[in-house]
């Protein structure tokens, strides 16, 4: 395994740990990923939300 990758798994592993723990400690919760969620989705589909429509989730 290259050095590169080796680097990106162990950064990958380290955020999935970090969110693991955010998510027991009551860090992240479905509230806030909801709210996470419709930030993506106004961003990423702004043209609709210029439309008139609602992208709220629930």
């Amino acid at each position: 395994m290259t050095r590169w990758r080796l680097r990106a798994l162990i950064l990958f592993i380290y955020v999935v740990i970090g969110i693991y723990v955010a998510w027991v400690y009551d860090y992240i919760t479905p509230g806030l990923l909801r709210d996470v969620a419709e930030a993506l989705l106004s961003v990423f589909l702004w043209f609709l939300v210029l439309l008139g429509i609602d992208l709220h989730i629930g």
